[in-house]
């Protein structure tokens, strides 16, 4: 099967890196990237800036290029940069902005309406959250009247999935991604968004899986495939994800 990948880090020394609460990962380039995949079918996919990479562009910048055709950028801005520095990142290949609410290093979500809307409004980019799934409701009202937005690692907690379901249920797109860094099994989470929305759920290899409990393994492909049926697991492991990264 083809896979379009929606969540990696790409991590080049060569460009500025940041502690993240006493954390400094070990690099991983475009060609580690390549390497780890080479025996999937990959066929684009959307680099992820890292807590860990703050508002640094370069290292994204030189990712694309490097990984070229179908792979995008998501990124991590402060909210008053420039409409023409937003209007090139877009140029380049940047389709998403990131809050990373679960670890820093991104701007604040107090500032998630304003510049969801404004970065969608400008360039038609979507927004990315990483976010505790029992942290949604605090911002909830907000989240399910943005024109688009997607949530990582399938919000990562059981007590959480009622309030990630009630937003697929809304719109919200979620990636399977991260397996290893949820208190919970994946398979059950993966057909109830399949049920509320087909075109929801969208596959990423998390590659390196920076401090996941367990990294990423080409099983959880398999597992996919196994909730799902072929026919469907296509969807969330390519169709889905092109369609959603592309048209941004």
């Amino acid at each position: 099967m083809k896979i379009f990948d929606t969540h990696l880090h790409i991590i080049n020394p060569k460009f500025p890196l940041y502690e993240n609460q006493g954390y400094l990962p070990d690099a991983f380039t475009c060609e580690d990237y390549l390497h780890a995949v080479s025996d999937l079918n990959v066929v684009g996919g959307a680099i992820v800036s890292g807590s860990f990479q703050q508002f640094d562009q370069c290292y994204l910048i030189d990712a694309l290029q490097n990984l070229g055709e179908n792979f995008f950028g998501v990124t991590q801005l402060p909210y008053d940069t420039k409409d023409d520095e937003i209007i090139k990142l877009n140029k380049l290949g940047v389709k998403a902005l990131r809050f990373n609410v679960n670890r820093g290093g991104s701007e604040d979500i107090s500032r998630l309406d304003y510049f969801a809307r404004r970065v969608h409004e400008l360039v038609n980019w979507h927004t990315e959250l990483y976010i505790n799934g029992t942290d949604l409701p605090a911002i909830i009202k907000v989240v399910e009247k943005l024109p688009a937005v997607s949530i990582d690692h399938l919000g990562l907690s059981k007590a959480g999935l009622p309030n990630l379901f009630n937003l697929v249920d809304k719109g919200v797109r979620v990636k399977a991604t991260g397996f290893g860094r949820i208190d919970f099994n994946a398979d059950e989470a993966i057909r109830a968004i399949y049920a509320i929305n087909p075109d929801a759920l969208m596959f990423g290899t998390d590659l390196p899986s920076t401090r996941a409990k367990r990294p990423f393994q080409y099983s959880d492909i398999e597992r996919i495939k196994s909730c799902l049926g072929e026919e469907a697991a296509q969807k969330v492991l390519y169709k889905n994800a092109l369609d959603w990264y592309s048209n941004s």
